[in-house]
């Protein structure tokens, strides 16, 4: 019986580190995807599909499957992903900026404002929050940061953004959430 169990144990283990690769795989494709249709299938002359190629291989994607993507993207058969940037308040107003690559616009806009009125947040309008970051290089950087003191408003922004982290749409998730040590003397789990 033990052989039995640490098979199941490693067999469980290595399916969930498949998960995880498996999902920002999808992350990356969709990411050279909308790099290929807006510049081409040429890396050395569309820059972004330059850098999606360099964060594939950053995190150990496959060759082929980098191939395989660029190819589907040149391709007319391909799906279309359109960037969508939302913008709410987590709780205790803490601003929260979630870029995503969708290939279904109305899935997508159900998924965040179920995530943010799940945990204690609202999805709000384009703009809503952006004015409290700046913008340099595509990478928003919070102006000032919130601190949340309740144990229930620290165990919601972190339930939060695990869940945005999860979906395969989003991208990139902005926030102005000051974590610090106070923070983990709450269990969140």
């Amino acid at each position: 019986m033990a052989g039995h169990s640490k098979w199941n144990n490693i067999k469980r283990r290595k399916g969930a580190v498949d998960d995880k690769r498996g999902k920002l795989f999808t992350k990356i494709g969709r990411e050279i995807s909308v790099a290929v249709k807006s510049g081409g299938a040429n890396p050395e002359s569309n820059s972004k599909l330059r850098d999606a190629i360099a964060n594939a291989k950053a995190n150990n994607m496959p060759n082929d499957s980098i191939t395989r993507s660029i190819q589907k993207a040149a391709g007319s058969d391909g799906e279309n992903y359109e960037r969508i940037v939302y913008e709410g308040y987590g709780p205790s107003g803490v601003a929260v900026i979630v870029e995503t690559l969708t290939d279904n616009r109305n899935r997508t806009a159900g998924d965040m404002r179920h995530y943010f009125d799940k945990f204690g947040g609202n999805l709000g309008q384009p703009g809503c929050v952006s004015f409290m970051f700046t913008n340099e290089n595509d990478e928003y950087i919070p102006i000032a940061m919130v601190k949340l003191s309740e144990e229930q408003d620290v165990k919601n922004m972190d339930k939060l953004l695990d869940h945005l982290e999860d979906n395969d749409d989003v991208q990139m998730v902005h926030h102005n959430w000051e974590f610090d040590e106070e923070c983990t003397q709450f269990d969140t789990n």
